[in-house]
């Protein structure tokens, strides 16, 4: 079993990761770390954690833990990461890991001269859904892809959530801009070579709200918008000479409907509808992760991955400066 620690008391690791990782079946929390102690003490207690700590630090010493989940503002992910790496613990860390893609480097360098497991926290590339998604495309079910659409919009004005403050590394490409272009890139395994896009920001919170973007990746397109400040919304299709698949609740069933995704042919004479209930994307990010770790093999995002990814946001925001094409 991996242990893990948990780095801080953050929203999304008490209502979703923590409870998936203590459903998994080859890792478990052993730890909670907040600067508060009663905070870490009332998260331990609530899931039954052994070990409570009062600082960051004093739980990446501890040899209670072998492994941390990092679900910090986004501005602290690489500075923990690399901390809990050279502490020697392996480290799942939210998305984006980083905000600049040269940052990656750092990281890299500390997980292999720690020879530990680092990688970024895209659930979805766990998930039966989206593994399906990429079988169809390799098996030529839709015949020449061409086209790829995405959207993911929500409505937040808060002006205390940190996704609203720039110094925490808020933003709408930061959140869910880097959704659509993981989702593509993982199911064609192909990187986009040059960028178009429109952003808008906030002009209280200074943060990016809305951004159109198509990205040209060779031998098809893909095309997605993303916003912090529209009604909620997610979908992602897949467009071919042949037919197409649409996913319907591509990033968070839990919240947009159920997973599935439909294959419809050229004439729309026929379809099938593909479900996935209960996938529990969060525990298999999970066992992966620590399947990884533990030496036992398995398929996880890799910081090279992460880079690419980050590389592609990066021209995005480049791209919303200028008229025409910017190069990834």
């Amino acid at each position: 079993m991996l242990r893990f620690g948990i780095l801080s008391t953050a929203k999304i690791g008490r209502d979703v990761v923590v409870p998936a990782i203590q459903d998994a079946e080859n890792c478990v929390v052993t730890a909670i770390a907040s600067r508060d102690l009663g905070r870490a003490r009332q998260m331990a207690d609530r899931f039954s954690v052994p070990h409570a700590f009062g600082s960051y630090e004093e739980m990446l010493a501890s040899d209670k833990i072998d492994a941390v989940y990092i679900p910090l503002p986004t501005s602290q992910h690489a500075e923990w990461t690399i901390k809990a790496a050279d502490a020697g613990k392996h480290v799942l860390c939210e998305k984006p890991i980083v905000l600049k893609a040269e940052q990656i480097d750092s990281l890299i360098a500390a997980r292999d001269r720690n020879k530990v497991v680092v990688t970024e926290a895209y659930m979805l590339t766990y998930t039966p859904l989206w593994r399906k998604v990429r079988s169809l495309l390799a098996d030529g079910a839709i015949g020449r892809l061409r086209h790829v659409q995405g959207v993911f919009t929500y409505f937040n004005r808060d002006a205390s959530n940190m996704r609203n403050i720039p110094a925490l590394g808020g933003g709408g490409l930061p959140d869910i801009g880097v959704y659509p272009t993981i989702s593509t890139r993982f199911v064609t395994g192909r990187e986009p070579l040059r960028v178009q896009a429109t952003t808008e920001r906030d002009p209280e919170f200074g943060t990016d709200i809305y951004s159109s973007v198509k990205a040209d990746f060779g031998d098809f397109d893909l095309s997605f918008y993303v916003s912090t400040q529209m009604a909620n919304r997610q979908a992602m299709v897949f467009h071919g000479t042949e037919g197409f698949i649409e996913v319907k609740s591509p990033f968070n069933a839990d919240r947009y409907g159920a997973e599935e995704l439909e294959l419809t042919n050229r004439n729309h004479l026929e379809s099938q509808i593909f479900r996935f209930p209960d996938s529990r994307q969060y525990r298999r990010e999970a066992e992966a992760f620590a399947s990884a770790a533990l030496g036992q093999g398995a398929e996880i995002v890799s910081l090279e991955s992460s880079k690419l990814n980050q590389k592609v946001i990066d021209a995005i925001y480049r791209a919303s400066e200028k008229d025409g094409w910017e190069p990834v």
